[in-house]
């Protein structure tokens, strides 16, 4: 009594057993079942390979596509990230250059695959921000930030300025942190500035504000000292705000700035002098003025300024 078979495996055994019984050639089973002579010489193949289960149902799914990227550009693209350590948007552009057109997502599946993306110690929060139009100098960013490395055993810090609308900056050295650097800092931005300021954003530091310790040890508190950061603001017509204490994410771009300094300028160089310290800022100010931005959706500092129109992605 013959029985049906149960599953594939069963069913492509009946026909391929006969041929490896020796009792009927290739040829001659093709003749009498429903399979072409190349299926049965697969089977015969896969079944003396791995057996039984050489005869389960594989995917047909095509190992290539037509449309796949050459091996080469895949190469380029992980070649300029980690020489560079650019983002999936700003890779797009600089390949574009090189006449090499990919998609931001593509980019960013080959860097993830290659496991050189950041890796944050917490899942990131997305906020939904309300975009406010900015144009040239309406607002600019003024915070501090330690030079990590002493030199001769003595700190240095870092001034930094950063326009909202074309994320331009200026960057200048002091040897301390008080209101005299940053009242000359701030008269050699306005002399540098290629344009009118109009608002400037700083933290609470004493450098900048006397407004949380400087009110309470006035002799008449309804009528407190103005700072004198306050007073060349002042001057010069521009009105100067303060971030709440201790939300410094309330000077993003400066904050965020400081984090390109750190990662790309002073974890790769070395300062024997105050001068060489501030020959290579020099440098590496004008170098950032002229990287692209995704804020500016691919336009350097410079040249938004060039632009002098309003920045949406403030």
């Amino acid at each position: 009594m013959k029985t049906m078979p149960k599953n594939i495996l069963e069913e492509r055994y009946r026909w391929i057993k006969p041929i490896i019984d020796k009792s009927i050639s290739i040829k001659q089973m093709a003749l009498v079942c429903p399979f072409s002579q190349r299926t049965l010489k697969r089977w015969l193949e896969r079944y003396r390979k791995n057996g039984m289960m050489g005869l389960s149902l594989l995917s047909r799914r095509p190992k290539t596509s037509p449309n796949e990227t050459p091996i080469r550009i895949k190469e380029r693209v992980l070649e300029l990230r980690r020489e560079t350590r650019l983002c999936a948007l700003k890779l797009k552009w600089d390949l574009a250059e090189e006449n090499i057109y990919l998609s931001t997502r593509v980019i960013g599946k080959y860097i993830k695959q290659e496991g050189l993306t950041r890796r944050y110690r917490t899942k990131k929060i997305s906020y939904r921000y309300i975009k406010i139009p900015l144009m040239i100098g309406e607002l600019v960013e003024i915070d501090v930030k330690w030079v990590p490395k002493r030199i001769d055993s003595k700190r240095y810090f870092q001034f930094t300025a950063i326009d909202c609308a074309s994320r331009w900056r200026y960057l200048e050295i002091y040897d301390d942190l008080g209101t005299n650097s940053a009242l000359g800092f701030l008269e050699k931005l306005i002399e540098i500035f290629p344009g009118r300021i109009k608002s400037i954003k700083t933290d609470n530091g004493s450098c900048f504000t006397n407004r949380y310790v400087g009110y309470e040890k006035s002799i008449d508190p309804l009528n407190p000292r103005i700072h004198p950061f306050d007073l060349l603001c002042g001057k010069y017509g521009i009105l100067h705000y303060l971030i709440d204490p201790g939300k410094p994410a309330q000077n993003g771009k400066v904050e965020r700035s400081h984090r390109t300094d750190q990662e790309s300028f002073y974890s790769n160089n070395s300062f024997k002098t105050e001068k060489e310290l501030k020959l290579k800022l020099k440098l590496w100010n004008m170098y950032y003025n002229d990287l692209k931005h995704c804020a500016l959706n691919g336009l350097t500092p410079n040249q938004a300024l060039r632009s002098g129109g309003t920045n949406v992605c403030a």
